[in-house]
């Protein structure tokens, strides 16, 4: 196997003044990157590693072998990049700064509501009402569970539940992404107004996926879930998941590129609770940085995830808001532009906290002293 290159951000600074300018905006956003591993792994092993600053990057990547130059290059400028907004109807998202994407299943299995919004619709509606005043930026509906285990859901059950969902979001001036893996729910959603399709099997589910996706126009949601049939969950089997997961969201973005879908309609997403391991859950967490090297805006969906109980004395979906905000932050602090929750508000009020620290850590430094 051709041996594979990854940049990897290690150290985060507050500002770049801290450290004489000698960091990067990571993906245009708060985030200032100043230590990076430039690593080269062969067969699933690394035979290189060297760590750089700014200053030092085109020296390194000067040593690099000539089949990983381009590649290099390719991750380099996608660390940097700066995001254009996503335009999603009359609503602007910008992808400069951490956005709230608000949960509303409408699903009877779901692990964390147990199925109440989809028995009551005003419970639905009032739901999703709240999550815009708090600041969700985007509304997710989603007509199927994909928690393990959870049953197939036919597509017209699937249609019937979201449709409904999404029409009333959409009066109520909402952006709305629709979180599905079939064609047919994704054409009825965008037909009642949904601006995103949001799928978890990275348009692999329904081979006429991609090619509707590619005609729609909208932006997608791509994740990682190393299942390829109705069980999502399986075949989860890594060498190094970090650099797998990675690997993977390359092919998926690549996929979606040749049948036409622009990139800057891609938003990559790496699967944190699907087909992986606590262990395994816990190293992509650490390493979300590296994934703008990929050079698509990112989500981090992990929200309530088993992970949390798993942390915590395996406590129940809905006590998990603690856990659920850390790991919301965790997002924010590795730069990712979207954020999927079921806890809009308390993750908005993080959210504008953190960002108050940011703001003020790139415009009231006074640095030290001379000697």
């Amino acid at each position: 196997m051709p041996d594979k290159l990854y940049i990897q951000p290690l150290t985060l600074v507050s500002s770049p003044q801290t450290v004489a300018g000698d960091a990067i905006r990571l993906a245009g956003g708060m985030v200032y990157a100043r230590e990076f591993a430039v690593t080269i792994s062969r067969d699933g092993t690394v035979v290189q590693r060297e760590l750089v600053t700014p200053e030092g990057i085109d020296e390194a990547l000067a040593r690099l072998p000539d089949t990983l130059g381009a590649e290099a290059e390719a991750q380099w400028a996608g660390l940097r990049m700066a995001h254009p907004p996503l335009q999603l109807g009359e609503r602007t998202v910008r992808l400069d700064q951490p956005q709230v994407m608000g949960i509303l299943n409408v699903t009877p299995d779901s692990f964390s509501d147990g199925g109440k919004f989809l028995d009551d619709p005003a419970e639905a509606q009032a739901h999703a009402g709240s999550m815009l005043e708090a600041g969700a930026a985007i509304v997710d509906i989603g007509g199927e569970s994909t928690r393990p285990g959870a049953a197939a859901v036919w597509e017209g059950d699937e249609i019937k539940r979201v449709v409904p969902a999404v029409e009333h979001c959409v009066k109520m001036g909402a952006a709305v992404s629709v979180d599905t893996r079939r064609p047919g729910v994704m054409e009825a959603a965008l037909a009642a107004g949904a601006h995103i399709i949001n799928d978890v099997s990275a348009l692999r589910h329904d081979p006429r996926s991609l090619e509707f996706a590619a005609a729609s126009g909208v932006p997608v949601v791509l994740m990682h879930a190393p299942g390829d049939g109705e069980d999502l969950h399986a075949d989860g089997h890594y060498g190094n998941v970090v650099f797998d997961v990675f690997d993977w969201l390359r092919a998926a973005r690549d996929r979606a590129v040749e049948v036409g879908i622009p990139r800057q309609r891609i938003v990559l997403d790496p699967g944190i609770g699907f087909g992986k391991t606590l262990a395994e859950n816990l190293a992509l967490l650490n390493a979300l940085p590296l994934f703008h090297a990929l050079g698509q805006p990112l989500l981090l969906g992990a929200s309530r995830k088993r992970m949390i109980g798993a942390l915590s004395n395996e406590v129940e979906a809905h006590k998990r808001l603690g856990g659920s905000v850390t790991l919301a932050v965790a997002g924010m602090q590795a730069g990712y532009q979207l954020l999927r929750v079921h806890d809009v508000y308390d993750t908005v009020q993080a959210r504008n906290v953190w960002r108050g620290l940011r703001d003020a850590a790139l415009t009231d430094f006074r640095g030290l002293a001379d000697d």
